[in-house]
């Protein structure tokens, strides 16, 4: 019998490529890989062919596989195989619920060791060129989900937009009218707003505008789930918002 262990590894923002070195090497022993929706399933090559892999994957609107089952997968899977590999999108602790599933391991007494991945929030805005923070523009930024467990918008979100900070919302596509919303009641109908789908992967689709017009422009280029919403004056160095705002200064 082998000895049970699990690894929490981050897959990146969709990239194969932009996983890291650590959890490929983790891949490479693995017995059991439990993979979610959001990881390119490229990455499955770097397991053994003999393991098993096994989709828990969890989308907007599908929630075949709950967080109950997927722990109790990943524990029986590492008492009857040995090294489970939990690879999530991501990073595992950036709204990936990654230390529930750690606890859940402690619980049972079966090693766990986390792998951090590259973040959509930070590596998405970054691959368009958008940087988070910017002398100048942005001295912090905001990591916020757009919906809360019961479906609310979040406290936190709704303070963040009070804020000079960038804000980088995740899996908010679906409230971005609402969220756009608070923005104007603060006043920012003009600041610089972005929208990027499936960051990093040839599915890559990005809308730019500002809080006014965003909702429109999101419509217009069809951006649905899954995608990331970034608002702030960092948004302006992205050439295609340069690109509007010469065109309205040459009308």
């Amino acid at each position: 019998m082998k000895q049970p262990k699990i690894t929490l590894a981050g897959a990146g923002p969709g990239d194969a490529e932009l996983i890291t070195l650590k959890a490929v090497k983790a891949l490479n022993t693995a017995d059991v890989v439990l993979y979610d929706a959001l990881v390119n399933e490229e990455l499955l090559q770097y397991a053994p062919d003999n393991a098993v892999k096994v989709y828990v994957g969890k989308r907007s609107g599908d929630h075949t596989h709950s967080q109950d089952t997927i722990n109790k997968l990943m524990v029986d899977y590492a008492l009857n195989y040995g090294h489970v590999v939990r690879l999530k999108g991501g990073d595992p602790f950036v709204f990936g619920r990654g230390f529930e599933e750690l606890e859940f391991a402690a619980l049972h007494n079966i090693p766990a060791q986390v792998i951090p991945g590259i973040s959509s929030s930070i590596s998405v805005p970054e691959l368009q060129h958008i940087p988070v923070t910017h002398r100048g523009l942005s001295e912090s930024f905001w990591v916020v989900t757009g919906t809360t467990a019961d479906g609310k918008i979040s406290n936190d979100l709704i303070e963040a937009t009070k804020s000079k900070a960038t804000v980088v919302v995740l899996m908010g596509i679906h409230k971005l009218a609402q969220i756009a919303e608070l923005f104007k009641n603060e006043g920012k109908h003009d600041l610089p707003a972005a929208v990027i789908q499936s960051g990093s992967t040839s599915n890559e689709k990005i809308a730019v505008g500002v809080v006014g017009t965003i909702v429109e422009k999101v419509n217009e280029a069809q951006i649905t789930s899954p995608a990331i919403l970034i608002f702030g004056e960092v948004v302006s160095l992205h050439p295609e918002f340069q690109a509007i705002n010469d065109a309205v200064l040459s009308k």
